[in-house]
């Protein structure tokens, strides 16, 4: 077993987006980030980002709302940065209440400041294979990993379990691109597939992302499988993924820790995304 470094990986693509931020004249670039409500866990990833960009040398801000702001304030801001000439990526930190439209809100944002890549228009662009657009970043984290760590990809069995619209789906549209590190045959699992460990089991990467701690157990996987946990679940113990690690570790030819494995990559994507949103405009 082979385990993935994603805080390594991460740090090394960092290094040379630092280098090259380091090199721009004027202005740097800039990302602003969009928190609603007192969500624990959303100020925390938020704080991640932020704390990032200071490393970076991306200039940086943060919008606070209260739980209770109207889909309008949130609009009104959102097309003031929009204009803001010294933001080049939005960022509105996910999951919002309840009572708010995130449809809407992320429709409100400028596709071109989309660097998280959820506004239709990227995801359109991903669907059709156009460039131009912006891939989401957990998905864009992980093919860049699998990359890094030496995977095939082209030709072989991808089985993603979860289907949501920030990871699974567009990751099964990402893969199934034809280009390099893409070009999988690929299928999209879920709480609703019969016979689950028998689709798992046939994976030649298995990438989990169903927020179910713990889930996929050793029987689950093929052996010489490469497994990518996306999971990120707090129980008694810590923070585990949605794969018993100490399990299937036995079994796959590579898998990724938690933390550490897609996480780091997925902050690493979203500054790079910002930093080519600044130099579209440069």
């Amino acid at each position: 077993m082979k385990r993935i470094d994603g805080k390594q990986i991460s740090e090394e693509i960092c290094r040379k987006l630092k280098e090259d931020i380091n090199k721009t004249c004027g202005r740097k670039p800039g990302l602003a980030c969009v928190l609603v409500g007192e969500d624990p866990a959303s100020r925390i990833y938020v704080t991640m980002k932020i704390n990032k960009c200071q490393e970076m040398g991306i200039y940086s801000k943060i919008i606070e709302f209260s739980k209770n702001v109207s889909e309008k304030e949130i609009i009104e801001e959102l097309a003031h940065l929009n204009q803001n000439r010294c933001i080049d990526g939005i960022l509105v930190q996910q999951p919002l209440p309840k009572h708010l439209s995130t449809a809407k809100i992320i429709e409100a944002m400028g596709p071109e400041k989309d660097v998280d890549g959820f506004h239709p228009l990227n995801m359109g662009k991903l669907l059709l294979g156009e460039g131009g657009g912006f891939v989401p970043c957990t998905p864009l984290g992980i093919v860049k990993l699998l990359e890094k760590c030496g995977t095939q990809v082209e030709g072989k069995h991808v089985v993603i379990v979860g289907r949501s619209n920030i990871v699974g789906k567009p990751l099964a549209l990402l893969l199934l691109q034809k280009g390099k590190y893409c070009n999988a045959t690929v299928t999209v699992t879920h709480s609703g597939t019969q016979h689950l460990a028998e689709q798992c089991r046939r994976a030649d990467i298995l990438i989990v992302a169903i927020g179910n701690p713990l889930f996929i157990k050793d029987t689950m996987v093929k052996r010489g499988a490469v497994v990518i946990d996306v999971g990120m679940n707090r129980i008694d113990k810590g923070i585990v993924g949605d794969v018993d690690f100490e399990s299937v570790k036995e079994i796959a030819s590579k898998i990724t820790p938690v933390p550490g494995g897609v996480g780091p990559m997925t902050i690493a994507m979203l500054l790079s995304n910002t930093y080519k949103s600044f130099k579209r405009k440069c």
